[in-house]
Formats: C-alpha cells, structure tokens, sequence
C-alpha cells in the first residue's frame, strides 16, 4: 500500500471514530427507553393509533412473531406495488409491471436487507416502486435488524429477571429507530448528496444531444419490417449511429441517504454508486462509506453503555477494525499490482502522472484504485452491497476478499444490527471454547452459557454456510443454473459462489457477469435471503430471551475477562476459524485457482 491508501484509510476510521461515539450514547438511550419527555409526546399517538403499549416488554417469542409477520407484509407490499406499477401514478417513463419472478426476488432482497438487484432500476421500476416500495423498506429492514441487536443487548444486560424472558418491544423499538436514528440521518445526508450533485426530481426523463455522434449496431429489419436472421438463425446486425442520449432522473438523494445509512445497497441506477447522479464526488464516495460504517460502529459504544461496561463495546469493535484493517491490506496492493498477464504483454500498469496505474478495469477514474477499493471492502464487510466499481473486474485476490468478507458472516462492523449480534454470537462460541480450554462454565457478561445457548448459537452460525454452499451446489449441478454463466471456468464458479453467499449473507452486492435475472435464480436467490436473515434472527432473539431470563452474575477473581487484548485475539481467531473453514473448499475451486491461472 502506497502512502496515499494508508492516509485515506487512517482519516476514514478517525472519522468514523469521531462521529460513531456520540451516535453510540443515542442509539443506548434509544436501547433502554431514556429518551426526552418532548419525543415521548410525539411517539404517543402512534402507539396509541396502534394499540400498543410503550411501557409492555415482550416475551422473545412475541417478539420474533412480531418481527416475521411484520416483515412478511412488507414483502407483499413491495412485490404488489412492483405488479400493478403500470397502472399507479408517479409513473412518467411508462414503466411495465415487473414479472412474478422478478417481484418476487426484489420483494424480499428489499425486507430482509439484502437489496440484491437482477434488474436495471432506471429502466424497469417506477418513482412510486422505488419511494414506497424500495426506500420504504430500506429503513425498515434496517430497523429491524437494529432492533434485534437491542433485544440481544437486553438479554445480556438484565440483572433481576423473573425468568419469563421479556426482550423489548418490536413495534416500539421499530418506531423509535425509524423516527429518532434513521430518519434524521438519512435527511442530512441526503441534504448532503443532493449539494454534491446527486439529483433528486420527478421529472421525466430527459433526451440531450451528445457532443458526437455514438455508434452502435442495431438488428436489420427485412422489406415487411421484420427482423432478418442469417442461416444460423442468428438476427442480421447493421451499423447506425445517434446524436442523442437519454438521461433517467428520478428522487434519487432521499434513497442513496438510506441506501448508504442502512447499509441496504440498493441502487436507483443500474451502476449504483459508480453511477455519477448517485455518487458525483470523491468526497460523497468518502461519505458514503463513512454512512456505511456510521451505525454499526456506534452500535459498539451503545452495547458497552447498554451492559454497563464501555469496555466490552471496545473490545467488540477493536476485533471488527483489525479484521477489516487485515482486509483492506490485502485488497488494496492485489490492485494496486495490476494484472500480470497484462504485464507480460507490455502494457504499462505503473501509477505515474497520466495514469492512475494498476488493474483501473471496472473502476471510475474520478475514484481510482484507492477509494475503489476500499469502498469494496466497506460495502463487503458491512451489509451493504453498494459498490462503486465493478467487482467482477477485481483481481482474483481483489475478488477474494469481498467473499471472505461476506463468508465471515458480515461481521466485520456489519449490517446495522445484524454485524453486533452476529459477532456477539461469535464472543459467545469465543468464551464457551475458553471454558473448555480452562475447565470452567462459560460465562459471558455474568451469563452462563450453558448447553441451550450453545445449541442454539450453532444453529445462527451454521444457517449460512449451509445455504450458501448447498445453493452453489445446486446451482452448478442444474443446466439452469449453469446457462447464467458469461465466463466458463473458475471465474464462472466464483460467479456462482459470490452470488449466493451475497444473498445468504444479505449483503446484495454481485460479480456482475452472471444472468441472475431468470427464473431459477430469482427463486433460489430469494429463498436464500429470506432463510438467511431470519433462520439467523430467530435463534438470536431466543438466544436473548433464554440469556434474559438469567440472573446477572458478579465477577469474580476467576471470571475470564472479555474486554482485554487476549480476548480480542481469541474473538478474531474463532471468527476466523470457524467462519472461514467452511468456505475453503469452494474458494479454492474459484478465486484461488484463478490466481495460480495468472501466474502459469
């Protein structure tokens, strides 16, 4: 790494640091009900409009119904305003109702955070999909994921219980996270794009005259006006050139605010952040990927507040900042290299004056390999899937570097909410190993982790890689699956395997060069997110009721601590271990041998 990515990467975790912390005391008031009396008169109504008591915990079983029938119905909000877009307003480019197959999949890419796109956003969904359906759900998904964060943070932090497992309230959680954290936020930051140049209209789209004339081929029509088709049966094709070009406009800043906030990643264009009216800047990429981070850092410090010990939210955020300091170290100089086989065939990849150097395919040039490659880290290690460059142009250790991150469970700082808790679920996997390396009980925040807790934290990690490599699976071994594939061979496998590990670990992002929008995909994408967002969020809420309903213990001179440089290195390393072991084999089937296949 050159001295310019070390300077852009320090200035970016000092900032984040900087505005993470104070977020942190406001996302722990918002955990344990502390809020002013002014915003409690405000929520008031809702509650009261809903029929729900501010003030009733509920037990995690409540909770976890709540939470999946509420989700639920989003999924048929969005799918319903993706069918009959054709006939609702807010409509001006005439767009089409979007296939059963495709609702389906956007539908829940949407509810469960993922925002996995097999379509082109400006030519295929309405203003009013986009704003009620898409942006809608990208706060409440985020919501979601940090109220389940909370509920978790509750469990470890009760002292006095009654045994009953009470974790919170989801309709209330819900309601202040969306009107008290996500909502401001996503207002100043998209204040904040919209000023860098990001556009945010309802026009219609707009037709300009290009400074030269574009060429291009287009299918040769016969004298009746029909196509005409060569012996092979393929379509004639005839040069033509235009003048003119056809520019999407659209309220585009009020969904890349939340997109980034909620680390949801769903793009209004095609390009997603490496379009130039959704990411027009260096400095909104910078801020981006700070919004990115921006929650689950803070979430750190609120968990330390929320438990009573700062240190035990410090000690969780030190092993995600080393882990993805790792990430980007490795991502960075695979791309600052360039490509060897181009090398060899004399092309100049050196970084000089005129030339930004290194492997520059896929990326924006207003960005670089720098900004670009660090933000592939971020939206990987977070649960976001925005990307500014085209990951299936990354270098296959470029390329590696995302999946593992992914692999990992995401998280590395994380989805909002889902990064805590899943690492939290790692931290007890973590003491549990430590309990049995010394001969003592498990304990974890005064908690016993006992025989159900561990059963249940093998079934949160477990969910995941079962679903990613079993979709791969089933994805290389059907002719369908097999007929998405643009590059045979390794990369085509590592096609495959980014895409389902992006969707069972709802991060959304894509190695582009697979025709994901077909039928199969649609449906085995689908089932992927749905399972792997909640087949993990169920036993972490029972995980959280069943620590609940445990007494809080003292420490003692005997009580392992977990806020210290030894337990970080323990957290990292069954991170590691277990997160990534699962994923070798398939690794080495793709970006592994695609490496070797550059230096034969």
């Amino acid at each position: 790494m050159n001295a310019s990515a070390w300077t852009l990467l320090l200035l970016f975790l000092v900032v984040l640091g900087l505005l993470a912390w104070p977020i942190g005391r406001f996302l722990a008031a918002l955990c344990d009900g502390r809020l002013p009396h002014w915003m409690q008169r405000v929520e008031a109504p809702l509650y009261r409009l809903a029929g729900v008591s501010a003030g009733e915990s509920m037990h995690w079983r409540s909770y976890a119904l709540a939470l999946l029938a509420f989700n639920a119905l989003g999924g048929l909000v969005v799918y319903g305003l993706q069918r009959l877009q054709a006939v609702l307003p807010l409509n001006p480019a005439g767009m089409a109702a979007v296939s059963p197959d495709s609702s389906f999949n956007t539908a829940v890419a949407f509810v469960t955070n993922t925002n996995w796109q097999g379509y082109a956003g400006e030519s295929t969904m309405s203003y009013l999909t986009q704003m009620l359906g898409l942006t809608v759900q990208n706060f409440l998904s985020a919501a979601t994921g940090i109220a389940v964060a909370f509920a978790l943070a509750r469990g470890f932090a009760a002292r006095r219980t009654d045994g009953r497992g009470f974790v919170g309230n989801f309709w209330v959680d819900t309601t202040r996270i969306t009107v008290w954290l996500l909502l401001p936020l996503s207002f100043v930051v998209a204040v904040f794009f919209a000023g860098q140049g990001v556009i945010q209209n309802f026009d219609s789209y707009k037709t300009v005259t290009t400074v030269e004339a574009q060429a291009y081929q287009q299918p040769k029509n016969g004298p009746d006006g029909q196509p005409l088709k060569d012996p092979a049966g393929n379509p004639v094709m005839e040069d033509a050139n235009t003048t003119t070009q056809t520019l999407a406009m659209g309220p585009v800043a009020s969904q890349e605010a939340i997109k980034m906030v909620g680390t949801n990643g769903g793009g209004f264009f095609n390009a997603n952040s490496a379009h130039p009216y959704e990411n027009p800047t260096a400095l909104a990429n910078f801020v981006q990927m700070l919004a990115i981070f921006l929650i689950p850092a803070a979430l750190c410090f609120a968990f330390g507040r929320v438990v009573g010990d700062l240190r035990q939210g410090w000690a969780v955020l030190a092993a995600m900042t080393v882990m993805f300091v790792i990430a980007v170290v490795v991502l960075l100089p695979a791309e600052q290299a360039g490509n060897p086989l181009l090398g060899a065939l004399g092309v100049d990849q050196a970084t000089s004056a005129l030339q930004a150097g290194g492997n520059m395919e896929g990326k924006e040039v207003r960005f670089g390999i720098n900004a670009s490659a660090l933000f592939a880290a971020v939206t990987t290690a977070a649960s976001c899937g925005a990307v500014n460059a085209m990951h299936d142009s990354l270098t296959p250790i470029g390329g590696l570097v995302p999946l593992v991150l992914m692999q990992l469970g995401e998280v590395v700082f994380g989805g909002v909410g889902s990064g805590l808790y899943g690492m939290l679920i790692f931290a007890i996997l973590a003491v549990f190993i430590a309990g049995l390396m010394i001969g003592r009980t498990p304990e974890y925040l005064g908690k016993k982790i006992e025989v159900h807790e561990m059963k249940l934290t093998s079934v949160a990690i477990l969910v995941t890689p079962i679903l990613v490599l079993a979709g791969t699976a089933l994805a290389v071994s059907m002719v369908d699956g097999k007929a998405g594939i643009a590059n045979p061979g390794a990369h085509g496998f590592s096609e495959i395997l980014y895409a389902l590990t992006s969707a069972g670990n709802n991060n959304g992002s894509a190695f582009a060069g697979l025709s994901a929008n077909t039928p199969f995909y649609n449906a085995l994408l689908g089932l992927v997110m749905w399972l792997g967002r909640f087949g993990v969020i169920v036993p972490v809420l029972a995980i959280a009721g069943a620590l609940a309903a445990k007494k809080r213990l003292p420490e003692t001179a005997g009580t392992m601590p977990t806020h210290g440089p030894l337990f970080v290195s323990l957290l990292i390393g069954t991170v590691l271990l277990v997160g990534l072991l699962n994923y070798v084999p398939a690794l080495a089937l793709g970006p592994v041998v695609e490496h070797l296949m550059l230096w034969k």
